[in-house]
């Protein structure tokens, strides 16, 4: 268990008396915490910089504030339509992550100067620049279109694969080619090439009361790190060969930030979940953040001793659906679920000793399981300095947002 999972009295202290004037549900942003977990992504980062992963944040004004720290560069984004967004609300440079169909949205960027220049799109296929090309203005002119390649990082022995279905681009070969029809492809300028080994960045190699299971995923790991690197040096050989004046190769993920910055290929990284580490990020060996992000729910009822009722609080996360992907009861320490209801979407049954501390009206705060999806509940996050909320500020919900 991570060291400060143990220390949490004065946390549940801290944030009630924050939030004392406030009705929960609620969710908060210790912004120590935040500012903590982002010196430490930089830190690992090793002097590149770290391109933020706005799906993990899915909030303007956190977004903001952590790139105006030291270290930081660049948004990733995750559809098109909060791309173009973020580029008109100011940001200047916007990776687009994964390919989009988004026909209207392609119009749009082809026919403004400042859109085109702020946003990255990302293509792993030819048939994707047949769609930007029919949704450019009659005639097909328009403004030039940034664009990235992906290459697939998947681990794959024999006809075993782990890691994410992303591109299909996988060998250097397949990468050269597909830059060569972007460079002769007028209305296109190929800039960047990405690579997210999820499968690193994202999975916990030390996980409590698993050491076959760990000891599993550490091999592979380390497995998948030596043959990830040697195919994405091919690869970006084999781009640069074409686009010699290539501006970014984007790798890693919160996971993975300081085995991706050590690649000489490599020239920044990504994270956006290690800024309010959820629970999935618990269980690595080589780094331990702090918990920023937390959601309170009130207590409603007391069914009998040991026993304390919350409203709401069914906040499951996207991936395999698992006990993983469920937010867990945090602050008191020591409640948990009734395995026969689990976190309900109206009422939440809640187990411990601790439940005997706890009156109607009194704030339970749990941890989401991933991070920016927690924003998909919230209209407003409350940013907590200390024992004090400092600001409010509207996640992409609250600013009317809702881009997946």
């Amino acid at each position: 268990m991570p060291p400060y999972l143990t220390h949490t009295y004065g946390d549940k202290i801290r944030f009630d008396r924050a939030t004392a004037h406030l009705d929960a549900p609620l969710a908060v942003v210790d912004l120590q915490a935040f500012d903590a977990n982002a010196d430490d992504l930089v830190r690992r980062a090793q002097g590149k910089p770290v391109r933020v992963a706005s799906k993990s944040v899915r909030c303007r004004a956190l977004l903001e504030r952590v790139l105006a720290r030291d270290g930081f560069a660049g948004i990733m984004s995750f559809t098109l339509d909060e791309s173009l967004w973020l580029a008109r609300s100011g940001f200047p440079d916007v990776l687009l992550a994964y390919p989009s169909a988004d026909r209207a949205g392609f119009a749009e960027l082809a026919a403004d100067p400042k859109l085109a220049a702020a946003v990255t799109v990302m293509v792993d296929d030819p048939v994707q620049l047949d769609l930007i090309d029919a949704a450019r203005p009659a005639g097909g002119s328009g403004e030039e279109i940034r664009v990235c390649l992906e290459l697939d990082t998947s681990y794959r022995l024999g006809k075993v694969r782990v890691g994410a279905r992303r591109s299909p681009l996988r060998a250097p070969g397949q990468l050269g080619a597909l830059a060569r029809t972007v460079v002769r492809r007028p209305g296109f300028r190929l800039v960047g090439l990405m690579a997210y080994e999820g499968h690193v960045a994202g999975v916990g190699d030390e996980v409590a009361g698993k050491p076959v299971f760990s000891r599993a995923v550490q091999v592979m790991q380390a497995a998948a790190r030596r043959e990830l690197a040697r195919r994405r040096w091919e690869a970006v050989r084999a781009v640069r060969a074409v686009a010699p004046r290539l501006e970014f190769v984007n790798g890693g993920g919160t996971g993975s930030v300081q085995h991706t910055a050590a690649e000489a290929a490599v020239t920044e990284v990504a994270a956006g979940s290690g800024l309010y580490v959820p629970r999935l990020f618990d269980n690595f060996r080589s780094f331990s953040g702090r918990p920023a992000a937390l959601f309170a729910q009130p207590v409603v009822r007391r069914p009998g001793p040991g026993v304390v009722t919350v409203l709401g609080g069914g906040y499951p996360a996207s991936g395999v659906a698992g006990a993983d992907r469920l937010p867990v009861p945090y602050l008191p320490a020591g409640l948990r679920y009734d395995p026969q209801e689990g976190p309900g979407e109206v009422q939440t049954p809640l187990l411990g000793a601790a439940a005997d501390g706890l009156a109607i009206g009194d704030k339970v705060w749990f941890r989401h399981a991933k991070a920016g999806e927690l924003c998909e509940r919230f209209a407003q996050l409350r940013l907590v300095d200390g024992d004090r909320v400092v600001a409010t500020v509207p996640t992409y919900r609250g600013e009317g947002r809702t881009f997946l």
